[in-house]
């Protein structure tokens, strides 16, 4: 079990992955954390750039867009950590911004 899941729930936000996801990435290198994204049904190249330039990140594929509420609900049965934070497609995170 992970301490910390990060889950970024995504649909069509290729560019803004690969925009801000470098840094959470680079800015949660803790031991425990786990990064996902949960891909809602996303028709653009969101999950090619994913698999090509984000390898170590957990992708979860929801298939279909079951919506803001209910992608984050699927995706959330999938993960088994002690804590979860959700966060945004677009969002630029920084230094200490996962710590307590």
């Amino acid at each position: 079990m992970n301490k910390v899941s990060v889950v970024i729930l995504n649909w069509n936000g290729g560019e803004m992955l690969f925009r801000f996801l470098p840094s959470v990435l680079h800015w949660s290198t803790m031991p425990g954390v786990e990064i996902c994204v949960a891909d809602n049904g996303s028709t653009d190249q969101s999950v090619q750039i994913l698999q090509e330039h984000f390898p170590s990140v957990r992708l979860i594929l929801l298939g279909e867009n079951f919506g803001y509420a209910g992608g984050y609900n699927r995706a959330l049965k999938q993960i088994d950590s002690e804590y979860v934070v959700l966060l945004n497609s677009d969002v630029e995170v920084t230094e200490d911004w996962l710590e307590p």
